[in-house]
């Protein structure tokens, strides 16, 4: 195993997601590697398509950094895809110009569902971990890494409607009909996330997390079943100290606003929050038990640098003073932002926070 700088010159990121005092409120963007950076677009230029790009350990890295080279965030996240997972699963994931990710081998019938087993993440995704420590190690402390994986619904979704879906009608009619076989995919799924998501800790990862970002299609009890049981199970078996720190766990469950205190007693030490709740009434109700991340409108980006600011400073009021909020869009940054403007989010943030951690 690479040996590390285990130093970092700045962890403010890692103590806000423990609560633990902070001189300003950090921030990093989901998605903060991509198609918004002309730099970005040329690097996936010469890596010829988006799955060459992953796989390749010295261009992931340097996606990954271009984001940290241009604005001063708090914490740089691997740059990767949840559905590495199925594709390690021998589905036969591609991309289709335009059209997003797609599969060549949907789990479509009960032979194929019974047929799903845990890959070796080992060998299937070691081009993953590989990057990881290659990241890290470019790092060199300058802010912590962030590992991540899709959650088991999400990826399910992904696996059973073959792509992208907007009424998920294939994954829900196999949860009504046969819920034995879903839940068979989601034990699968959930095995695997937890060997993926250790392997990225052993690899270098310092904080680690969960997208859920089709939980919140769920009905109420059936995300709890389908979604947060999983989520749970994974968290229990997640290696949670490293170099004698604390490994955090973001859960960040889109459109999971109902269920925040259900989400905070999973075990993790942050729950992620879409951008149709109340920072404020969020804290209320969970902050006291773990750190909140989010929940800057994505398309607020779009407006003008004064509006920007002032939904920073909306938001800022809205969580109040002390410790234990990481800034974050509440889901992934826009292909058609002005990085100006994500200039204008992290300085504006960085600068107005301060009064709050006094």
């Amino acid at each position: 195993m690479t040996a590390f700088n285990t130093t970092l010159k700045n962890d403010t990121f890692l103590r806000a997601l423990l609560r633990e005092p902070t001189e300003y409120t950090p921030v990093w963007l989901m998605r903060q590697a991509g198609r918004y950076l002309p730099e970005y677009r040329a690097t996936r230029e010469r890596a010829g398509s988006f799955l060459d790009l992953c796989k390749s350990t010295e261009l992931a890295t340097e996606v990954t950094l271009q984001p940290l080279e241009r604005f001063p965030l708090d914490a740089a996240i691997l740059f990767s895809d949840i559905l590495t997972i199925p594709d390690a699963m021998g589905l036969g994931l591609y991309f289709a110009e335009g059209e997003g990710p797609k599969f060549e081998r949907p789990l479509r019938d009960e032979a194929a569902i019974k047929a799903l087993a845990v890959p070796d993440v080992g060998t299937e995704l070691k081009y993953v971990t590989d990057a990881v420590s290659s990241i890290r190690k470019a790092l060199d402390g300058r802010v912590p890494l962030i590992g991540f994986s899709g959650s088991p619904f999400t990826l399910a979704c992904y696996m059973i409607e073959g792509g992208g879906s907007d009424t998920f009608s294939r994954v829900k009619t196999l949860m009504y009909d046969r819920p034995e076989l879903l839940h068979h995919i989601l034990a699968i799924n959930a095995q695997t996330v937890t060997d993926y998501l250790n392997a990225q800790i052993e690899a270098g990862a310092q904080a680690v997390q969960i997208f859920d970002t089709w939980g919140g299609a769920l009905a109420f009890g059936k995300y709890q079943e389908f979604s947060l049981a999983y989520m749970q199970r994974i968290i229990a078996g997640l290696t949670r100290e490293k170099d004698g720190r604390r490994v955090p766990v973001i859960v960040f469950t889109k459109g999971g606003g109902l269920w925040l205190e259900e989400i905070a007693a999973s075990g993790c030490d942050a729950v992620g929050l879409d951008w149709t709740v109340d920072l404020g009434d969020a804290r209320r109700r969970i902050g006291d038990k773990v750190a909140l991340q989010g929940n800057f409108d994505p398309n607020a980006l779009f407006a003008s640098p004064a509006a920007i600011e002032a939904e920073v400073a909306r938001l800022l009021r809205a969580y109040g003073a002390g410790s234990g909020h990481v800034f974050n869009l509440g889901h992934g940054i826009s292909q058609f932002t002005n990085p100006e403007h994500v200039t204008v989010l992290v300085d504006s943030l960085h600068q107005l926070s301060r009064p709050y951690h006094q």
